[in-house]
């Protein structure tokens, strides 16, 4: 999830070296670190390939960035990938996850603009056009084969498209603006221009994660296309705490490890130990094997996992800086709530079990008094709500569904 630390903590560090009396050398070197170093690392892990000359670089990064960028950046092609990935082993990935997927369906790059394109999955039999399909948006570091579990029984009553996001995935990976707001708007511009292209009147949105957060954006930047909001373990929704509980302070050398790691991607760890990064994922995530050992005995679920936050660090950079210190949102959803359109209705599903804080579904509750707001937990599931108890996930999605048409 989002990366630790922030703003605030940097002051740790630069204290800790100021005592030695070289306070002006820390704030330069971090300054340095923060808008040269970071990026050419992740450029470099990912062997990610330039922008256009005719790109908006003003908009996207300070100049002095992109100058190092583009002098920095270059690497030979015949040099070996330090990361063992590359987008077509991504694509094999994927197909291995939804090898299992009984369900007729078609994959497609969609069009949108500035060349981008956004990769997406269509499950629409002949007997249900007539309803309101449902769009499926993954959370931070997802893809569409995550949704293995879950794509042959929504699809059922109604059709289901799930597309991975701008920035992830197989969808086109550019460059984001540099502030928050900026980048969730490209987030929401790709969604809506992705609906006008695929000919979608209405739909119920249902999003996991940074995907919860997205379609609460867009639907309230276009209320008339939304029909159902279904909001899955959501982030960024609740502001970061103002004081830390008296009780339980955050230790300093997890606030100076944070202001270290701040400058930098939340998955360029995975990067940076190249060949191991696979090993790695197994190790630290084993339980993302066990969420879908229903359908795989084999590795094919890290292997997924890996290749889809080893390519070029878009989406997650987007993420990056939509985030403050300690992965709180720069932009809390709840303060912008009351915008969203009365008649929309939301349904919130969170796990039992899950380390998210459900609070903010009764705030959204209270905030809404006469919309309906349904709060809905599922016994026995984490985070991953739909992977962890997929039956009852799709049975709970499926009822909500039907109350649409």
């Amino acid at each position: 999830m989002a990366e630790q630390g922030g703003t605030a903590n940097r002051g740790v560090v630069q204290r800790m070296v100021s005592v030695v009396g070289v306070h002006s050398l820390a704030s330069s070197l971090w300054r340095y670190v923060d808008t040269t170093i970071s990026p050419v690392i992740d450029c470099y892990l990912s062997r990610c390939p330039l922008p256009s000359p005719s790109a908006s670089w003003d908009r996207l990064q300070p100049p002095m960035t992109l100058m190092r960028m583009k002098r920095w950046c270059w690497i030979p092609n015949w040099l070996p990938s330090w990361c063992p990935t590359s987008m077509n082993q991504l694509q094999t990935a994927e197909d291995s996850m939804l090898r299992c997927v009984s369900s007729a369906f078609t994959k497609q790059f969609i069009p949108i603009s500035s060349g981008n394109l956004l990769w997406t999955l269509t499950f629409c039999s002949e007997g249900v056009k007539s309803k309101t399909p449902m769009v499926l948006l993954h959370g931070f570091g997802g893809g569409v084969g995550l949704w293995a579990q879950n794509l042959d029984a929504l699809s059922q009553r109604r059709p289901v498209f799930a597309l991975d996001l701008l920035g992830f995935g197989q969808s086109t990976r550019p460059l984001f603006y540099t502030e928050a707001q900026g980048a969730e708007d490209q987030f929401v511009e790709s969604i809506e221009q992705w609906r006008t292209k695929m000919g979608l009147e209405s739909m119920i949105l249902l999003g996991h994660n940074l995907g919860g957060y997205l379609a609460v954006a867009y639907s309230i930047r276009y209320p008339g296309r939304v029909k159902h909001i279904i909001l899955v373990e959501p982030w960024g929704f609740p502001e970061r705490p103002v004081s830390v509980e008296p009780d339980r302070p955050i230790p300093v050398w997890i606030k100076a490890l944070g202001a270290i790691f701040r400058p930098f991607n939340p998955l360029a760890g995975l990067r940076l130990v190249g060949p191991l990064g696979p090993t790695l994922v197994q190790t630290l995530r084993p339980d993302f094997k066990k969420k879908f050992s229903s359908m795989f005995s084999d590795d094919t679920v890290p292997q997924y996992i890996y290749h889809l936050n080893v390519q070029t660090p878009s989406g997650e950079t987007a993420f990056k800086n939509m985030t403050g210190p300690y992965g709180w949102a720069k932009r809390p959803m709840l303060h912008r709530i009351d915008r969203l359109h009365p008649d929309i209705p939301i349904t919130i599903i969170y796990g039992s079990r899950s380390s998210i804080d459900s609070n903010s579904g009764s705030s959204i509750k209270d905030m809404r008094p006469h919309s309906h707001v349904e709060i809905i937990t599922i016994r026995g599931a984490g985070h991953y709500v739909y992977a962890d108890q997929a039956d009852d996930f799709n049975h709970r999605v499926l009822q909500v569904c039907d109350k649409v048409d």
